[in-house]
């Protein structure tokens, strides 16, 4: 395990939905080169009590948390370098959770993007749905999280974890809590869907990540084009993301106006890019063991990491 000298990383993926190749390019690509840097002492957790909002089913819940870490694993996150582990198997993530809960008060949590996203549309708000800023501060604080690697538009997660650790030290006058850092991912990439919006799950538009080549082929092919511009630019800002821009120029330009051919080129380059990842998942997949041991490793070690936090929660509060 990398020295516990450098920084902590912490960052946290619901495992809810296939993953695609708008997940990869746009986010965790990033996160995992971010781990590998040597920089920091990365966790990155399963959050599957998230999760649990939206996804109520066992055998799903089971099925995607093994999915997601076995992603992971496939596009390159060590285990012997980062600790992965799920946000369930560390009691002191809900513990300190509550104890959040008794220092914040409602209207600062109405002020959560989800909660007025949930609001506008007239949802049915549930009690984790409107608390779980609270949950994700304990998530990150617990580990001393220096920096905490979001797109720019998940910032006020790491704004209410700072604002949280800032009034807990105040209110019981300590220094227990460190101020993480959001990270604002560098060229996040907005990956488009195959009819041109962003890639979503729920547009219906999306390429999965662990498509098997005939799957990809045919996904790519229904890629819509726009017949009135000089290139088919849903094709080409895909293709942007394995080629550089001075080689597309001269294949579109060789190519002009032939848009099946360009649509083949963007499929044999998704391809060359995603078969070893695509590999690595299946060989994962038949090894359910190597999973299982990852996960314990990683329960192990970041139990113990919070359970050191959590002495001197208790001792600041004083329930020890």
């Amino acid at each position: 395990m990398t020295s516990t000298k450098l920084a902590t990383l912490v960052s946290g993926i619901k495992p809810t939905g296939d993953l695609h190749i708008g997940n990869y390019f746009g986010a965790m690509r990033q996160q995992v080169e971010l781990a590998q840097s040597g920089k920091y002492r990365p966790f990155i957790f399963v959050a599957d009590y998230h999760a649990l909002n939206s996804m109520q089913d066992a055998e799903e819940m089971r099925r995607r948390t093994r999915e997601l870490v076995m992603a992971y694993l496939a596009i390159g996150l060590d285990p012997e370098e980062v600790v992965l582990f799920k946000q369930s198997d560390v009691p002191a993530c809900t513990e300190l959770a509550w104890i959040f809960d008794a220092i914040t008060t409602m209207p600062y949590l109405m002020r959560a993007h989800a909660y007025k996203d949930a609001e506008a549309k007239n949802k049915e708000i549930s009690v984790g749905t409107f608390n779980y800023p609270m949950l994700m501060a304990a998530d990150i604080l617990l580990y001393d999280a220096a920096v905490v690697p979001v797109g720019a538009d998940q910032k006020q997660h790491v704004e209410y974890a700072r604002d949280t650790a800032e009034k807990f030290n105040r209110i019981f006058k300590t220094e227990v809590f460190k101020l993480p850092e959001p990270y604002i991912l560098p060229d996040v990439a907005v990956v488009p869907g195959t009819d041109g919006r962003k890639m979503s799950k729920s547009y219906g538009n999306v390429i999965p990540l662990f498509a098997t080549r005939d799957e990809l082929h045919k996904r790519v092919m229904s890629i819509v084009t726009d017949s009135s511009g000089d290139r088919p630019e849903n094709v080409y800002a895909m293709h942007k993301l394995v080629r550089t821009e001075s080689e597309l120029g001269k294949m579109y330009d060789e190519h002009h106006g032939n848009y099946k051919m360009l649509k083949e080129l963007l499929f044999e380059d998704l391809d060359r890019y995603l078969a070893p990842i695509r590999a690595k998942y299946e060989e994962l997949a038949q090894n359910p063991s190597l999973i299982d041991d990852v996960l314990r490793r990683g329960k192990q070690e970041a139990r113990t990491i919070s359970e050191a936090k959590m002495e001197q929660v208790r001792a600041a509060i004083g329930i020890t």
